[in-house]
């Protein structure tokens, strides 16, 4: 196949299901992992004379969602009826936004390989979820769990702006990054808190006309829908390359062998004669309301590694595994209201202090110790008082079982702070050097690598104690001497 000749084509459709306590449009209760058919009511399953009632934190989540993406809010929304038959769509229709979505235009930022590329966002739209059916949980019958029937969702559009399946990877872990960041939704794809459509096509490179356009369906991870826009691009090239021609369809991924296959045809659009939804009253947003709404606003990623990497000085890639967590990013920020050495303070965060969350399986809000207790330890390092061998390794774990511990304290009563007497220092040099004779004859010969050597044997000499930018200085002028 003549690959490079080909440009692909692909949009994004995110569904992000809301993390409010009640549903869309009633007061039946949204969480997730309920026994089957428990979390529904009457007004859920669409019985006559039933009244839906707009759940007003949707709309928050909605303005948050455009305001962190630099969307224009509409003032005057209203809802809209999507018909369309499904058995775990028991109303017969969708509530949902038509011809009004609450948030247009905006973007999504993406960077990859140290290059930024804006995305730009079609719409973004409020509606109810449908509930959920079960073709393997029995062998003859599909069954239908109508718990999440009705959760609130938003829907996010992009324009068909990605043009390879790591731009869709970058889009993807940016906006669940973001939904994290603003706490209206988990981003977990595998429990379908967050659900990617893909729309696909390619079409030759310097082409104007866009080709004929697949939809991919049912992928419960961001790898996996990297996956089917790779194999769903070499499939269509293939198509074309044979003189075939690509039908409009919606397909689906089988994560197993990585391949994509047909559900149904879209020869024609499907009509789900919308109109206008007559038990809800439109929803009016003030420029007062909006305003309300950015005062809440947390600080958002981009942001804060704008912030990490011109105040603070840190490299791309520190900023990045900061600001990839907000829990981890807010504890940063506050480790650097108690110390300068923010290079330091990185490293601590990237290091031991992401060694013991992951080792326990601990989220960042149970952790035990304040940022001001890391920020000593920093100090005490930068004091030339205990080494970072010693901090990190004996008085860190020391202090994560006694939180409230002075740290310098502790390292005095265990004999943990470096010893700065030139007598002992040159007692653990002249005793390493005498170790390894052979290697001082290399060291002399140019392997000069070999200070490593030696500086490990006088730390282990030390127990850890001596000062390694002294030590250091002192065995090369001990071996120049030789």
């Amino acid at each position: 196949m003549s690959v490079d000749l080909y440009e692909l084509v692909v949009g994004l459709e995110v569904h992000i299901q809301l993390l409010t306590k009640s549903k869309a449009y009633s007061a039946d209760p949204a969480e997730y992992g309920a026994l089957p058919n428990t979390n529904i009511s009457v007004i859920t399953l669409g019985h006559p004379g039933t009244l839906p009632r707009f759940n007003a934190q949707v709309a928050e989540y909605a303005v948050k969602l455009g305001l962190a993406c630099g969307c224009e809010i509409r003032r005057e929304n209203q809802f809209a009826r999507k018909n369309y038959f499904y058995a775990d769509l028991p109303k017969g229709y969708q509530i949902t936004q038509d011809k009004t979505p609450i948030c247009t235009g905006g973007k999504i930022r993406i960077k990859l390989d140290g290059v930024v590329k804006d995305i730009a966002l079609t719409r973004i739209h409020m509606e109810e979820d449908a509930g959920k059916s079960m073709h393997d949980q029995d062998a003859y019958d599909s069954l239908v769990d109508l718990n999440r029937a009705g959760v609130p969702l938003l829907e996010m559009v992009s324009e068909p702006e990605l043009r390879s399946a790591e731009e869709a990877y970058a889009y993807l872990t940016e906006v669940r990054k973001l939904v994290r960041y603003l706490e209206i939704c988990d981003g977990n794809m595998e429990e379908g808190s967050m659900r990617c459509d893909a729309n696909i096509s390619v079409r030759v490179r310097g082409a104007k006309e866009f080709g004929v356009k697949v939809e991919v369906k049912n992928m419960n991870s961001i790898r996996n829908v990297q996956r089917a826009i790779e194999f769903e691009t070499k499939r269509q090239i293939s198509v074309i390359e044979s003189q075939g021609i690509i039908d409009q369809e919606t397909r689906s991924f089988d994560a197993v062998n990585g391949t994509t296959f047909s559900l149904r045809s879209k020869e024609k659009a499907n009509d789900y004669r919308y109109f206008p939804e007559p038990d809800l009253t439109p929803l009016i947003v003030t420029p007062e309301y909006i305003e309300e709404v950015r005062q809440m606003m947390p600080p958002l990623p981009e942001a804060l590694h704008d912030r990490f990497t011109g105040e603070f000085g840190l490299s791309e890639y520190d900023a990045g595994i900061l600001t990839d967590s907000k829990p981890i990013a807010l504890y940063f920020a506050d480790l650097t209201s108690h110390t300068e050495n923010y290079k330091a303070a990185a490293n601590w965060m990237n290091g031991p202090v992401k060694s013991f969350l992951n080792e326990r399986a601990l989220e960042m809000h149970q952790f035990p110790l304040q940022a001001a207790k890391i920020a000593e330890l920093i100090a005490l390092i930068d004091a030339g008082k205990i080494s970072f061998s010693a901090a990190s390794q004996k008085l860190f774990p020391y202090l994560t079982e006694h939180p409230e511990a002075n740290a310098l304290e502790v390292s005095e009563t265990n004999n943990w702070l470096q010893n700065e007497d030139s007598a002992s220092m040159d007692e653990w040099i002249q005793e390493a050097i005498a170790r390894y004779p052979e290697k001082v004859l290399e060291y002399k010969g140019g392997k000069t690598g070999l200070i490593g050597l030696f500086m490990g044997e006088v730390m282990k000499l030390s127990q850890g104690k001596a000062d390694p930018k002294k030590a250091n200085q002192l065995m090369r002028d001990a071996l120049h001497k030789i």
